[in-house]
């Protein structure tokens, strides 16, 4: 094969840099529905999203439908999958929410109940600060943290998952992953400490918010969220950095049979999945 897949560092410091060079951005995050038509309702009337595409592959019985607030090539969106006869998922107490940013945290909350959504946590200052969020639920019960980001270029801005060593995450996603740790707040008056990672500011990119609970190390995944996915230039020596610090490569590099798209998927050391994919080959997908 050609010598990307045949890469191999001198060491970790090699490793370390050419992830931090890496063209990388998060593409989409995926989860399961029980409904595909009620969801695209929900997010289009309701949060303001665009369906983007929409693709069924029957002989796998299933569809997927993406969707977000722009084009796919430059914003981070959801790729929501639908596989047939399945109705319910078990959310799990892993997952946490995705963050959507908003002009007017009020005005998107009120759209959600006339729509008959469910608020979960009325608009209002974020506990010890001062940006006002607000908790909605979609239809299968995954919830959306509204947050007043006025002009916000990409309003699809988080993914919290809950992990149970938060020093060990930081580490794991800025080696393996090639993120940085964008900032980190503690709040022992409510037990927990957060970390934003991701591949730019958090004003202008989309990010992982992961959260560590004092004293919990361990969450049912339960089955609905399955996982991010990451563009980068070469999912090859992406493996290989996974493995050089301690990352577990579920699927090895390679294409993906019926699409010739190459993709590399790995585990978390909580066990959270990402896919990494072929920066040139997603852009051919989405022509």
């Amino acid at each position: 094969m050609d010598a990307a897949q045949a890469a191999t560092f001198t060491s970790t410091d090699d490793a370390l840099t050419w992830a931090k060079k890496d063209n990388r951005r998060l593409l989409h995050v995926v989860y399961r529905v029980g409904d595909l038509d009620k969801t695209i309702k929900f997010y289009t009337e309701c949060l303001g999203m665009k369906l983007l595409r929409k693709r069924d592959i029957p002989e796998e019985k299933y569809t997927n439908a993406f969707l977000g607030y722009g084009p796919e090539d430059s914003h981070f969106v959801v790729e929501l999958t639908y596989n047939y006869g399945v109705d319910k998922y078990d959310i799990g107490a892993g997952f946490g929410h995705f963050g959507v940013g908003v002009d007017d945290v009020a005005k998107t909350v009120e759209l959600v109940r006339a729509k008959g959504g469910k608020v979960t946590r009325e608009p209002g200052p974020v506990k010890g600060g001062k940006t006002v969020i607000a908790f909605v639920e979609d239809p299968d019960g995954y919830k959306f943290e509204i947050l007043e980001r006025p002009g916000t270029p990409e309003p699809l801005c988080q993914v919290m998952l809950r992990v149970g060593d938060l020093d060990r995450a930081i580490s794991f996603y800025e080696k393996a992953c090639g993120m940085e740790l964008l900032r980190k707040i503690d709040n022992p008056e409510y037990k927990y400490t957060l970390a934003m990672m991701g591949y730019g500011p958090e004003e202008k990119n989309a990010v992982l918010e992961l959260t560590y609970n004092y004293g919990v190390t361990e969450y049912a995944k339960g089955n609905a969220y399955a996982q991010i996915a990451i563009g980068t230039d070469d999912v090859y020596k992406t493996a290989e950095v996974v493995k050089l610090f301690g990352g577990q490569v579920v699927r090895e590099p390679g294409p993906l049979p019926g699409i010739s798209t190459k993709i590399t998927s790995i585990l978390d050391p909580d066990g959270w999945k990402s896919v990494f994919v072929d920066n040139i080959d997603f852009a051919k997908e989405l022509e």
